[in-house]
């Protein structure tokens, strides 16, 4: 059960995480397929917490019984480790783009 729950968050947070990089990457990028937008997220989720984490996570003390970890590290709803995963999936999306050929030109 364990496993399925682990790919149900990753799927709907890289679509979400990913949905938000397009939306905030400068240009239009509306051109990369939708399957590479999630993949964008989820490399946002994964690269932008443990780059969160490396930065500032070892000053977060013990909170709730537990020590703070990559995945969990504040009490609560993790907002500014959520705007790091959503600017490292809007780089995602810029580089996937640019990769693909997929931005509009103006």
């Amino acid at each position: 059960m364990d496993v399925i729950w682990f790919v149900i968050v990753t799927l709907v947070g890289g679509t979400i995480i990913g949905m938000l990089g397009k939306l905030v990457a400068p240009g239009d990028r509306d051109k990369i397929p939708f399957w590479l937008t999630v993949v964008c997220g989820i490399v946002g989720m994964v690269a932008g917490s443990y780059l969160y984490w490396a930065l500032f996570g070892d000053n977060n003390p013990r909170f709730d019984g537990h020590k703070a970890t990559a995945d969990n590290a504040t009490n609560g709803i993790d907002w500014i480790r959520h705007l790091w995963q959503v600017g490292v999936a809007a780089v995602a999306v810029m580089v996937a783009a640019f990769v693909t050929g997929s931005s509009k030109r103006s």
